[in-house]
């Protein structure tokens, strides 16, 4: 089993952060994603949508998407479980991380894609095309990222962790979320302490300097 990885790649980032909360030692291949290596071979046949990271099993088979290997590397390893030890709890963490993907992490991404000159030409992820960066999707995304720090503050209020008791892959999700929320401008604001509290505790984790 091998992760191909980019460094620099939020989502490789993600799944490396993962990984060291769950103590598992993957073999790492880094992947020279400036070069255009993701479309060409092998990579290209590996995982065609041409993005990081993806995951090869001993059989040749090959993961994508980020929360699908970590899914798998949970399956295999269930001890120190990040996505819910039963039904109910791995239902609510499904929930929050979800709720974040789409209402934060995504938009943020998007945001950034659409802010930042170097992905001009590439602003949609495993593509090549000179589709124009747009600031209404910079505009939106930041909106979206004030009504997600939002609720979370009011979740947390309650809650140590963004699915509860235990920290989980939604405080993954939930870390780089307001790591990209940064490089587009967008701190958690003063109106929201305890998501800020909540950052503070995540930051001091060691899975986030990976």
């Amino acid at each position: 089993m091998k992760l191909y990885d980019f460094p620099p790649a939020v989502n490789a980032q993600r799944v490396r952060m993962f990984i060291a909360e769950k103590g598992l030692d993957v073999p790492m291949v880094e992947v020279d994603v400036r070069a255009g290596a993701l479309h060409e071979e092998p990579c290209r046949s590996m995982n065609p949508f041409a993005v990081v990271p993806f995951l090869e099993l001993d059989d040749g088979t090959c993961i994508g998407e980020s929360i699908a290997i970590c899914r798998y590397l949970e399956e295999l390893h269930p001890q120190d479980p990040l996505m819910g030890r039963d039904p109910k709890e791995r239902a609510i963490v499904e929930m929050w991380n979800r709720r974040v993907e789409l209402d934060g992490f995504m938009p943020a991404l998007h945001a950034l894609r659409n802010a930042d000159p170097v992905y001009a030409g590439r602003v949609l992820p495993g593509t090549r095309n000179d589709l124009a960066q747009l600031p209404e999707i910079v505009g939106r995304g930041k909106d979206a990222l004030a009504i997600l720090f939002d609720r979370l503050d009011t979740r947390l209020a309650g809650s140590p962790f963004i699915a509860g008791e235990r920290f989980s892959v939604a405080d993954v999700t939930g870390w780089f979320t307001v790591q990209v929320a940064s490089r587009i401008g967008v701190p958690i604001p003063d109106t929201c302490p305890n998501a800020e509290r909540w950052r503070r505790e995540v930051a001091d984790r060691p899975s986030t300097r990976v």
